[in-house]
């Protein structure tokens, strides 16, 4: 897993309609988007306080020892527009670190998106007690919330994806993203986008299997999730979670796999197909990072980068980006 995007709350119908799609292809798949029901979301917060998952931390490190100098090298910033703002505590403490060095002045526009209502409302809460700002939130998809928030932004505009989301999607996937991102903004609106490097095997191993079973927990609670909305008759117990570092590809992929032969029905999503042993179902590809890599993806979206600020300890990068 990289960041949690959002809480992905979807109609039961479209649900089981990928389900049937992703478990029919092969090798079997599942949207990782599905990870976070209520179970899935406390795993994954336990997760980002594990030794052995730094993303959070060292983004927030980066935010607060260099926020000053992301608002002085992006200039007049008047509204910023956060794309999946989280609890909101990453977005508070860029903005402190830049008012503590008077680098950020005068009243702020902070517009969060996010497909979760309730995402919204804690971020909002968690942001209201900020001096000085007004906070708007858009419940949509990234890109159209993006093109909402800005048809009438105040001043500059600074869009924040952070968190290493980058990451969920491929390599096209993330070029179209970036595309998308540059078309909801107006030349010289700046992008700061948080990214994961890639960093030695054995490092990358823990953080997706870590000793405690805290990530082997929330892979398999996706079967779970499938069981209680879907009629699933999945055996939790009888799929392992496997991490698998795929070097070619920069990408860190998590699997489930199937310990022995079972048949398996899932009645809402019309699926009765038979696991043999050592079947796989792919539930997640992670992309990492090289600081120049992040720099020509922006690039090649219609964005220059202006700097970049990096984690050396746990390997992650801030970059700055400018609309051309």
């Amino acid at each position: 897993m990289i960041a949690r995007l959002s809480e992905y709350a979807v109609p039961v119908a479209e649900f089981a309609s990928d389900v049937n799609y992703y478990l029919s292809l092969q090798p079997r798949q599942l949207p990782s988007r599905y990870f976070y029901d209520e179970l899935g979301s406390a795993l994954f917060d336990a997760i980002c306080r594990l030794p052995w998952y730094p993303i959070t931390r060292a983004e927030t490190r980066l935010l607060a020892g260099h926020g000053r100098a992301i608002f002085a090298r992006a200039g007049a910033v008047a509204t910023i527009v956060e794309l999946g703002p989280g609890s909101g505590e990453k977005l508070a403490t860029l903005v402190e670190a830049g008012r503590s060095g008077a680098a950020l002045r005068g009243d702020l526009d902070l517009r969060l998106v996010d497909i979760s209502r309730s995402a919204l409302d804690v971020a909002s809460r968690s942001l209201a007690s900020l001096p000085d700002v007004s906070i708007t939130t858009y419940e949509a998809r990234y890109e159209t919330g993006l093109l909402k928030a800005s048809t009438d932004a105040r001043g500059r505009q600074l869009v924040l994806f952070l968190g290493s989301n980058i990451g969920n999607f491929d390599r096209p996937g993330a070029d179209a993203f970036l595309s998308g991102v540059r078309s909801g903004v107006a030349a010289r609106d700046m992008l700061l986008i948080g990214a994961d490097l890639v960093k030695p095997e054995a490092q990358l191993r823990l953080a997706y299997d870590d000793p405690l079973g805290v990530t082997a927990a929330f892979n398999r609670n996706l079967l779970v999730r499938i069981n209680r909305e879907l009629g699933g008759t999945f055996d939790v117990r009888a799929f392992s979670h496997r991490a698998v570092w795929a070097e070619t590809e920069s990408r860190v992929e998590m699997h489930l796999v199937s310990r022995a032969r079972q048949h398996v029905q899932v009645a809402a999503a019309d699926i009765d197909c038979v696991f043999e042993p050592g079947e796989s179902i792919w539930t997640e590809s992670s992309y990492k990072y090289t600081p120049a890599g992040i720099a020509r993806a922006l690039d090649r979206a219609g964005f220059r980068a202006l700097d970049q600020w990096i984690d050396e300890a746990d390997g992650f990068a801030l970059t700055l980006a400018e609309a051309r």
